[in-house]
């Protein structure tokens, strides 16, 4: 992939990039793995209270139906065409199986229309296939790696990303993760060779304020431009700091660095981590 520049024809096109989008190779998805329009809850939640703050508006997209578990084994498939996805950084590639069945499946680097994918025990080491983590080599690059056993791909997925398989041990592999934690995993589940595609996706820039709420992001204010009863940051004459030992929330609570997240079992999994 690369990237395409704008002629400086206004201050917001100066320093704006987009993708040139060349290896995408289909411009309408696929009807039957399309799904209705995705709602737009704007943050909220099911009671209506707002939990995510700046979301809202934004351009109306399409769910794609993507197989996240490729759970269809040992059934050969070739790549018909790479595709766009509004929901992912990710491209996507349509699978079709010697059956007739098709299949979208996340696109990784070097995969292109024409190439042949399969998962399942016997599949070669090339991207695009997918096999248990207790039949890939040690040092493998690997994406969209299952949790749990059958649950489906739920790590690595993202336009650029790869793990490395580090080691094998006994019913457990480990692997470095794209953020430099090194976790252990079920060597039972499932993951596809390779590095996800789109690696420029990291190098755009907007350029301009309309393309971030086209994305359905909001305007985001600084609490020290707010009023006291807003934000804990707010108040002052003039300009002036938080006024604090540390940063607070909006709703009084200590953040930048202090941890929040609860104890998970999963946590049990980490063996070093990114920090």
């Amino acid at each position: 992939m690369a990237l395409k520049k704008f002629k400086p024809t206004s201050p917001s096109r100066r320093n704006m990039t987009a993708a040139s989008f060349e290896e995408i190779t289909k411009s309408w998805p696929e009807k039957s793995l399309l799904k209705a329009r995705m709602k737009n809850h704007a943050g909220r939640n099911a009671r209506g209270k707002i939990t995510v703050r700046h979301r809202g508006g934004g351009f109306r997209r399409k769910l794609r139906v993507i197989d996240f578990k490729r759970n269809k084994l040992g059934v050969p498939g070739r790549v018909i065409a790479v595709e766009y996805d509004p929901n992912r950084s990710a491209r996507l590639a349509l699978v079709q199986y010697v059956d007739g069945d098709k299949r979208y499946i996340l696109a990784p680097l070097g995969l292109g229309v024409g190439d042949n994918v399969q998962a399942g025990p016997g599949s070669e080491i090339k991207p695009g296939n997918a096999l248990q983590m207790k039949l890939i080599p040690t040092g493998t690059r690997i994406h969209n790696i299952e949790m749990y056993r059958g649950k489906g791909g739920q790590m690595v997925r993202s336009a650029g990303t790869s793990a490395q398989l580090l080691a094998k041990e006994d019913r457990h592999v480990l692997l470095r993760l794209p953020s430099g934690e090194t976790r252990r995993f079920d060597a039972e589940c499932i993951a596809t060779i390779g590095q996800v595609g789109n690696l420029d996706h990291k190098n755009i820039k907007l350029g301009k304020a309309g393309r971030t709420r086209h994305r359905g992001r909001r305007p985001h204010v600084r609490g020290v431009a707010m009023n006291p009863r807003d934000h804990p940051h707010g108040g002052g004459e003039g300009r002036s700091g938080i006024g604090m030992p540390g940063p607070k929330s909006p709703w009084g609570k200590p953040t930048l660095g202090y941890k929040t997240r609860r104890k998970k079992k999963s946590s049990a999994m980490i063996v070093k981590r990114r920090k």
